[in-house]
């Protein structure tokens, strides 16, 4: 049996890539019976950064609730809310304890996110020399660990994983290398698992950057739950040329080339001549509501019953604990630690 773990972080709306670069990817291994996954919302993570409480429970019970919608499987996937399994903290912190302050400082996203602060992990001064630098979370530096020990607990031997997130995965293998070439054969070391290219959806209004939540502008991403009209206009308003030729063709036209990706992707049908970007995106707009509709709708009759979907949550944490249990426990045994 292959353990597979897809994390997603409840910050921001999910969007079209999330659903074909993640999500399906994940409904589909349900199929196989040699794969067993697990389906994290990693709410710690969403707390790296400024935050609001009563959001962030509001964003995780949404992100449990489209996961269902879009056919996620609690029956056959384990579906988890990120704090609510407590072993993943207690050995975020007994990795920090194999782990450099380099290692975590190189990061990527920790050097973007922390530019101009002048120590990592303290508050600027009020006053004087450093006034006005960003405050920078020290679980922004260490939250990389964190993600290791959410991998590792679980003994996963496949992750997803993006470019974006790849340092962080390689980060995870090195830690379980070195863990078990210290103390013994501890944990399970990683394997990552890339999206196919046609996955990869870009910005509709940059289709130079990924489609994302954290865009500052929502012009360039389609949301699970938009309606139709914004759907509409959102594609409507993609950025494509003007060559004025419906081809694909990445480095000369990477609008139109991402527009027949999507349509690809939410269409099994074949696309036929297209001689305008107008047909395109029409074309577009009916492909990606067909996918849609159903998850809206779905969606919909699951957030009557919140409480069913804490039981989901609740019935996720009970399925996974006791390996997670049984990997701190062999961590604390490796590194000394009474019983």
């Amino acid at each position: 049996m292959t353990r597979r773990l897809t994390g997603f972080q409840p910050t921001g709306k999910l969007h079209l890539g999330n659903l074909i670069g993640a999500m399906r990817p994940l409904v589909q291994a349900q199929e196989r019976p040699d794969t067993r996954s697990i389906a994290m919302i990693a709410d710690l993570h969403a707390m790296t950064m400024e935050h609001d409480p009563a959001q962030l429970r509001a964003n995780t019970l949404q992100v449990a609730t489209v996961l269902l919608a879009a056919g996620v499987d609690p029956r056959r996937t384990a579906l988890i809310a990120h704090s609510q399994v407590p072993e993943h903290s207690e050995l975020h912190y007994l990795l920090e304890c194999v782990t450099g302050y380099g290692e975590a400082a190189r990061m990527i996203q920790f050097r973007e996110k922390s530019a101009g602060s002048p120590l990592p992990g303290f508050s600027a001064p009020s006053e004087g020399p450093g006034a006005g630098s960003k405050h920078v979370r020290l679980s922004l530096l260490t939250y990389p660990v964190l993600m290791a020990a959410d991998i590792l607990v679980h003994d996963s031997e496949q992750v997803p994983v993006g470019d974006d997130q790849s340092q962080h995965l390689e980060l995870a293998r090195t830690i379980a290398t070195r863990f078990n070439t210290r103390y013994g054969e501890t944990f399970t070391v990683p394997e990552g698992i890339r999206p196919e290219s046609a996955a990869r959806v870009m910005d509709l209004a940059d289709p130079a950057r990924k489609m994302s939540k954290s865009s500052p502008s929502p012009a360039g991403r389609i949301g699970l739950l938009d309606s139709p009209d914004v759907i509409r206009r959102t594609i409507a308003r993609a950025v494509t040329d003007t060559v004025g030729i419906v081809r694909d063709d990445p480095a000369g036209q990477p609008g139109v080339t991402n527009l027949l990706g999507i349509l690809r992707a939410c269409s099994d049908r074949e696309l036929g001549d297209l001689h305008s970007y107008g047909a395109l995106k029409r074309e577009v707009t009916d492909a990606v509501e067909a996918v849609l509709t159903p998850i809206r709708t779905r969606y919909a009759e699951l957030a009557e019953d919140p409480d069913h979907v804490r039981k989901v949550l609740s019935e996720g944490k009970a399925w996974v604990r006791p390996r997670a249990a049984e990997t701190v426990r062999r961590t604390r045994a490796a590194l000394g630690l009474l019983d």
